[in-house]
């Protein structure tokens, strides 16, 4: 399965010129390309508490419109962060959108510091079944904590999909977590940050990547724009869970309550805490 990977700069609440990257991004997708990943919240970049409520839109707003008609005309699937607006509440979102519409939202649901006082925690974590793959996706600060993959792989996931925003000091720590959320979970894991400068005299790191099911890293990219492709080997899924599988022999399962719904998305709810 041939996936590409658009670790593209963006611009901060300029929400006309990050979507013209990516349309132009997605006409360029070879013609055997089936997934194309952008990075967190690319559509808007990152707001304020003073912007979020003028630049984030709904599911069904223009933008998201034109990104479900682009994926339509290419026929390749999209995965894309957005600032979302939910009747008035705003989330850090990340969407898988298949040429028949919007396949699977997540929310953040660990907020950095920079998210705080801007969006709202999302309250699940959710997987569904993708050309006969089983995806779930985290967003950046997510994957430093090893319960938000555990959460996917318990609802099945053998792709975990990173929209990421992460900035110097941090590249390191995210190389580091992407393999590790990989090998514990024994799924593929593919990582799309953003680089250049954002508001506030940030840099992000790039290092875009993907890691196989045994943690192995092996594609990774450096610190400039581009829009590269890397190639699944989905055989490795049973290879890695031939003689043993963490999932079957772990004493802890997380709580929280799941969901079957009828269109193949599995949700794992949070527990509210006491």
């Amino acid at each position: 399965m041939k996936v590409e990977l658009a670790q593209l700069t963006g611009q901060d609440n300029a929400t006309a010129h990050n979507l013209k990257q990516a349309l132009n991004a997605i006409a360029a997708c070879a013609s055997d390309t089936a997934l194309i990943v952008f990075p967190e919240t690319h559509l808007m970049g990152f707001p304020s508490s003073e912007t979020v409520a003028e630049v984030s839109e709904p599911l069904d707003g223009p933008t998201v419109r034109a990104i479900v008609q682009a994926a339509r005309a290419r026929d390749v699937s999209v995965v894309i962060g957005m600032a979302e607006n939910d009747q008035g509440r705003f989330y850090n979102t990340t969407l898988l959108i298949t040429p028949e519409g919007v396949a699977l939202r997540y929310r953040k649901t660990h907020l950095w510091a920079s998210d705080r006082g801007v969006f709202s925690a999302g309250d699940r974590y959710a997987t569904c079944l993708w050309n006969g793959v089983r995806v779930g996706m985290l967003i950046c600060y997510d994957i430093e904590f090893p319960e938000s993959a555990r959460a996917l792989a318990q609802l099945g996931a053998e792709l975990i999909i990173v929209t990421n925003g992460n900035m110097d000091p941090y590249g390191p720590t995210h190389r580091t977590a992407i393999m590790a959320r990989a090998q514990e979970n024994q799924a593929f894991a593919l990582m799309v940050n953003r680089v250049g400068e954002g508001d506030g005299g940030l840099v992000f790191a790039g290092g875009s990547a993907l890691v196989d099911p045994f943690g192995t890293l092996l594609h990774e990219a450096g610190r400039d724009e581009e829009q590269f492709s890397v190639e699944l080997d989905l055989e490795q899924l049973q290879a890695v869970r031939r003689d043993y599988r963490y999932l079957d022999d772990q004493r802890l399962r997380l709580p929280g309550e799941v969901i079957e719904r009828p269109d193949g998305i599995r949700e794992l709810l949070i527990p509210k805490h006491p």
